[in-house]
């Protein structure tokens, strides 16, 4: 029987609570069409006509040193990589598949490269991979919700044995688990209708996993999709539960607690655009503003971030997300401390931003400034040892100004004359509590 050990879970889990920040990478054949990851399912198009991408595959520009970086500036501290997505193709060199990046023209295998070029830039190695796949002919064809081939009869499900698929899809997480050193994060991705948990014969799979990997930290998505919270959130986990949570494309409204109330372990995927997969003509890029203040918020409730780029059929992470990326970082350099390591600071948010903290530090964001001094709600004035801008470590006096003197009981900062905020994108206080 199965017990959850909560001691030894908190401890793998210290490093990802503490960087809040990562970045996911969806790359694969389906940058070549360039018209998102779900492609080939979106479309209904078959094996033989997909293949001619698998031919035509060769990332010249292939540089992950390029890609780590590009994440360490962001003040990133791991990164996430689509070792295999749905359409079954595999960037790692599989011994049990030929639909591989070793045999296309670029010949080589572009995990190894990137895990060395991740770690050599001193951040965790996480490798994405997907529990589906529409290449392999034991997956499941007609009437699957999301195959290709879902609505052709003349793909019949007839003589697809799906322990066979299983056989196949163990090997290579094995694979995956063995060949490439320490994996810190492994993301599964994912599940649904029948296909949850046992069907994946998910016990058997982590224990494997868990074996080879002790320390990994893995998603939810054994048991659930981008919705669903998972048996870890039950109070009652099962022996495939995840270590985190995975909401997509949004951020929970209060964070993600168990059934008893208690915050449990969630983070965010997001994509900048509207697609994760390289999409040509998708322009809709979030702002670099945005982006922060949604990292912001997700650590003001308790998770993380994992943002997403999708390079393209060269193997360029596009310049929009660059120029993102940089403006993030920039912001980050200075304003780190607010992120890392930080969670709930269990205060009200307040009008202009949102509070983070850690230990004895409380950060407020500042989106906009107040008429007038700052109000810190819920604090009292000999709690506060001081006030420091985060960025510069400049003094933040006490207002004793007689502007508040109808409120007595809030404490107010005096951010001097100036009515425009140092950073125009998010100012952070940092009030050291006694």
């Amino acid at each position: 029987m199965y017990q959850f050990d909560r001691a030894e879970y908190e401890k793998r889990m210290e490093w990802y609570t503490d960087a809040r920040f990562g970045m996911f990478i969806h790359w694969g054949l389906y940058a070549i069409p360039a018209r998102g990851e779900w492609v080939r399912s979106q479309e209904e198009i078959p094996k033989e006509e997909y293949m001619k991408y698998f031919y035509e595959f060769n990332p010249i520009d292939y540089d992950p040193k390029k890609w780590a970086q590009a994440a360490k500036d962001a003040g990133m501290k791991y990164v996430v990589l689509t070792a295999k997505h749905h359409d079954g193709f595999c960037l790692f060199d599989s011994q049990y598949t030929d639909f591989k990046s070793t045999n296309t023209k670029c010949g080589r295998d572009l995990v190894a490269e990137y895990v060395e070029a991740v770690r050599g830039a001193g951040l965790k190695v996480g490798l994405y991979f997907s529990l589906i796949d529409w290449y392999h002919d034991d997956f499941p064809h007609y009437g699957d919700r999301n195959h290709p081939m879902r609505n052709h009869p003349e793909y019949s499900n007839e003589n697809r044995n799906f322990d066979r698929y299983l056989t196949y899809m163990h090997n290579q997480v094995r694979e995956i688990c063995t060949n490439y050193g320490k994996i810190d994060l492994l993301w599964f991705d994912f599940s649904y209708d029948e296909l949850r948990g046992e069907a994946w014969k998910g016990t058997e799979l982590i224990n494997m996993v868990r074996s080879l990997q002790p320390d990994v930290i893995i998603d939810n998505r054994l048991e659930v999709s981008g919705e669903g919270y998972g048996s870890l959130a039950s109070g009652n986990p099962a022996p495939y539960h995840g270590d985190f949570v995975s909401p997509e494309q949004m951020i929970p409204p209060n964070g993600i607690q168990d059934v008893n109330g208690k915050d449990i372990a969630w983070e965010a995927c997001v994509t900048m655009n509207n697609n994760w997969g390289y999409h040509a003509t998708d322009r809709y890029f979030k702002p670099a503003s945005m982006l922060i203040k949604k990292l912001v918020e997700c650590v003001s409730k308790g998770g993380n971030l994992l943002l997403n780029v999708g390079p393209d059929a060269k193997g360029n992470i596009p310049e929009e997300s660059l120029e993102r990326l940089a403006v993030i970082g920039k912001w980050m350099k200075k304003n780190g401390d607010s992120i890392y390591g930080c969670g709930k600071a269990g205060i009200e948010k307040p009008d202009f931003g949102r509070v983070t903290a850690k230990g004895k530090k409380l950060y407020f964001h500042m989106y906009e400034n107040t008429i007038g001094p700052v109000p810190l709600p819920q604090l009292k004035k000999e709690d506060i040892a001081s006030i420091r801008w985060l960025a510069t470590g400049a003094e933040i006096p006490i207002s004793t100004s007689w502007v508040h003197s109808d409120y007595p009981d809030i404490v107010f900062a005096d951010l001097g004359p100036d009515p425009v905020l140092p950073d125009e994108i998010d100012t952070v206080l940092e009030v050291t509590l006694k």
